[in-house]
């Protein structure tokens, strides 16, 4: 079963656009299923708020590397929003803000990324 498994990873060939929309989709699942929780659960909510920080740093990070061949204004602005983020998510984990503000950001960026159909791709080829 393993290998089974091993060779359907292998085969599946993803690009990073794929790759980052997927891993936006898994920190924003996290978040919202962290939002449900209760005020209790502070572990289990930090972990989701600390998760969406530390993609946002790298994503802030990567935009400000001069290898990145993003063009600059979205770069500065995946930097601005990556400090929001950070920022923000202080002011939610000391109980002060709404995780919705993040699940939002994070759903606009995954439009963003989210795969075109192919009759659009033609569309804009044109």
């Amino acid at each position: 079963m393993s290998l089974q498994a091993y060779h359907k990873a292998a085969t599946r060939v993803e690009d990073a656009r794929s790759t980052e929309y997927r891993l936006f989709a898994q920190v924003t699942r996290a978040l919202m299923q962290a939002s449900e929780l209760e005020k209790t659960e502070l572990s289990r909510r930090i972990d989701a708020l600390d998760w969406n920080r530390r993609l946002w740093t790298n994503l802030g990070a990567d935009c400000a590397s001069v290898e990145n061949k993003l063009p600059d204004q979205l770069r500065a602005s995946i930097i601005s929003l990556s400090l929001f983020v950070s920022k923000y998510t202080s002011t939610v984990m000391r109980g002060q803000g709404e995780f919705e503000v993040l699940i939002d950001i994070n759903r606009t960026i995954m439009q963003g990324l989210a795969p075109q159909p192919t009759a659009s791709r033609a569309e804009n080829a044109a």
